[in-house]
Parts: C-alpha cells; structure tokens; sequence
C-alpha cells in the first residue's frame, strides 16, 4: 500500500525533485504559461497555487505599498514573502522580443500582480490544457497556466479591433 506518499517521484531524489519544481514555478511566475510534460504539469499545480495561495490570504496587505502598511501588517507580509522566497528564486530574467534581458522580481510579482489578480478567488490559478504527445518521445504534453489573464493596456481611440467569427 502506498499510504502517505502522495506525488509523483518522476524517478529522482527528492533534493532533485524540489529544484526541478522550483525552476517550473518560477518559470511559470515570470513567463505565465509554459509547456512541460502532464505529469509535471499536474504536479506543479499543486505547488504553484500553494505560492499564490500565501499571498492571497493576506488581502489588500499583499499588493498594498509597503509605506503604507501597519506595523503588524508589515509582518505579516514579511512573513509571507519570506516563505514564498524560501522556495522560489528572487529574481528571473525574461527576454523581450529585442533581444534585450529584464530583470523580473518573482517574489514580488507573486504579491503584488498575482495577488490583485486572484483577490477574491477560493483556489483554482491555474488551468492544464492538454497538448499531445511529444513527436521525440511521445510523451504527454501540456500547457499550464494562470487562469485570469493579466489586464491588458486599452487600445488608443479610433481603433479598432478585428474580430473573428467562426
């Protein structure tokens, strides 16, 4: 009986495994959706919502500037942050279409884009849509990301969007 264990291996050691979900959840915080196999992808699910989790529980506390902020407020979000730290790198780097490298700070998107994006929300940030096998390996492919889109800039008067229907 398999009693306790829950999670999948993926055939490696546990320091491993805790890098490889590391790197997939700051790779899903910087770039909003990647594509990775199923099985990590139902795996990483658990870990990420648990991130965005910690930041949603604090409320306006999490994307509230820091100067404004109580003392006990202030704790609270420094604790938070450091739990989110512990796990996730502190900084990603995103290229632009330019060529240009940006500097991201995850933790502090995770509190301050994340947190307003999903205020309200009981669970459920990401969504898994399922891809196809790999032509290498034929392995399951999906594609996970958050489930609310980031709110896009308004589009200058006097233009207009093309819609299609199908």
């Amino acid at each position: 009986m398999r009693h306790l264990k829950s999670g999948r291996k993926f055939d490696r050691s546990a320091s491993s495994r805790r890098a490889m979900f590391r790197n997939l959840a700051a790779n899903l915080i910087l770039h909003e959706r990647i594509e990775t196999t199923d099985a990590k992808a139902k795996e990483l699910r658990r870990v990420a919502e648990k991130l965005v989790t910690k930041a949603t529980r604090l409320g306006k506390v999490a994307f509230t500037p820091q100067a404004e902020l109580t003392p006990a407020d202030k704790a609270k979000r420094l604790h938070a942050t450091r739990l989110v730290g512990s796990f996730i790198s502190r900084f990603g780097a995103k290229t632009l279409p330019g060529g240009e490298i940006e500097k991201v700070d995850l933790v502090e998107k995770v509190f301050t884009d994340l947190a307003r994006r999903f205020e309200g929300r009981p669970g459920g940030f990401t969504r898994i849509v399922k891809l196809g096998p790999r032509k290498g390996d034929g392995a399951h492919m999906a594609l996970i990301e958050w489930v609310v889109k980031p709110a896009t800039p308004a589009a200058p008067a006097g233009t207009e969007t093309a819609t299609a229907t199908v």
